[in-house]
């Protein structure tokens, strides 16, 4: 079945409000004269303290929705320094990244939390993007497909097969971000494929075809053409090339030239 991609840009902890807004308006000018039809979707995820300044920006924006970076998995109480998903949507987010390796390597999330958000998000009326992957270590020690299938596993417990449907997944080879090495585009294909398969074993073949499944390791505008053209790939979460206005537009381009 024919997934509509999305071409996602995860800002991390970077562009002040200023800057934030800014980048915003400039890539709005740079997808002003594509037909917004064909466009994919697309996504900014600035931080926090940005949501605000950015989905105003949005509103004139048409195709760009906004997503918060993580969430609580609770609406409201004592927890000191936590964003709930009632507030990131009051914010006009649409959508929200969960279990992101960066989460998971310095902020103690687990399998078990990014279940906890997944299904808070989704009671709330917010798309997840549920993160995966593995590290160099759990690579060459072969246990990269059991590593992902457990953390897919686990987040989706107690999920509805309609919800995991419209859920979005992303693929992050955290061995191949910054470090020089890459994961090649077949092989990223083949991972997101037992992903699907995994989505398919936990839910139905159903809600696997029509989940979206992204890339996330270091996606650029010369490598986007290449990695949609695989089967499985339906996107990307970007990262440093989404800090530029030039270059995450480029990738939204490539994206397009392929699935055209």
């Amino acid at each position: 079945m024919a997934r509509r991609p999305i071409i996602a840009g995860n800002w991390k902890l970077n562009k002040l409000t200023e800057e934030a807004t800014s980048l915003t308006e400039d890539i709005k000018i740079k997808l002003m004269d594509i037909n917004k039809d064909l466009l994919p979707v697309v996504i900014l995820c600035p931080t926090f303290t940005s949501l605000y300044a950015v989905g105003k920006s949005l509103e004139t924006g048409k195709g760009i929705s906004l997503g918060a970076q993580d969430c609580f998995y609770k609406e409201s109480g004592a927890y000191t320094g936590e964003v709930s998903v009632p507030m990131i949507k009051d914010l006009g987010a649409s959508y929200v990244i969960i279990g992101h390796s960066e989460r998971r390597q310095y902020f103690a999330e687990t399998n078990e939390t990014v279940n906890l958000k997944v299904k808070a998000a989704l009671a709330g009326g917010i798309i997840p993007i549920i993160c995966c992957g593995e590290s160099l270590e759990q690579r060459e020690s072969g246990v990269t497909d059991k590593h992902i299938a457990t953390q897919i596993r686990e987040a989706l417990v107690g999920v509805s097969a309609d919800d995991i449907a419209k859920s979005v997944f992303a693929y992050e080879p955290i061995w191949a971000i910054g470090t020089g090495k890459t994961c090649d585009s077949a092989e990223a294909n083949r991972v997101i494929k037992m992903i699907r398969s995994v989505i398919a074993e936990v839910s139905t073949k159903e809600a696997a075809d029509q989940a979206r499944i992204l890339y996330g390791g270091s996606v650029k505008p010369s490598t986007i053409e290449e990695q949609m053209s695989m089967s499985d790939i339906d996107g990307a979460l970007v990262g440093g090339a989404s800090l530029q206005a030039d270059s995450f537009a480029g990738i939204i381009t490539g994206c397009m030239k392929v699935r055209a």
